[in-house]
């Protein structure tokens, strides 16, 4: 397993995966449509946010994205190939992120969680704050997570 930094070559698998990542919950055509704008990054991102990248054998498996506002830091995305779930990438990626965050003079980390994956941040350590709209999907809301660095 190699971590590192996110390239602007990387945009296309970076996209492929943060889509099948995010099919993993179930949700039908409609809603992944809906989302996909939200869901992909911009060649952009990659060279003005923190991104690290996870491979195995060749193959991206596992991405996270941070981005800084004063003193709090964004977990904007973090998504693991669903062939590699439940095989410690996405604890990697959150400390990853931590440690990050830490660097970077923040107190604290939150993000918008999908309501499938709030379980996993929730046993790191993060807790409820509370609920924000989603981005692309009018009437659903997303749990509010947090954690203090």
């Amino acid at each position: 397993m190699i971590m590192r930094k996110a390239e602007t070559g990387d945009i296309e698998a970076l996209n492929a995966l943060c889509m099948r990542s995010k099919a993993v919950w179930g949700y039908d055509d409609a809603f992944m449509r809906a989302c996909h704008k939200e869901l992909l990054l911009t060649p952009g991102e990659i060279e003005s946010t923190d991104i690290i990248v996870v491979e195995t054998d060749e193959k991206i498996v596992g991405m996270a994205q941070i981005g800084i506002e004063g003193n709090i830091a964004e977990l904007e995305k973090m998504f693991v190939d669903p062939d590699a779930l439940r095989s410690g990438i996405g604890r990697k990626l959150f400390e990853w992120a931590m440690q990050k965050a830490r660097a970077c003079g923040c107190h604290a980390m939150q993000l918008d969680a999908d309501p499938n994956a709030a379980p996993f941040y929730r046993k790191t350590g993060m807790r409820d704050i509370g609920r924000n709209p989603s981005g692309s999907i009018p009437g659903r809301f997303l749990p509010r997570l947090s954690v203090n660095l």
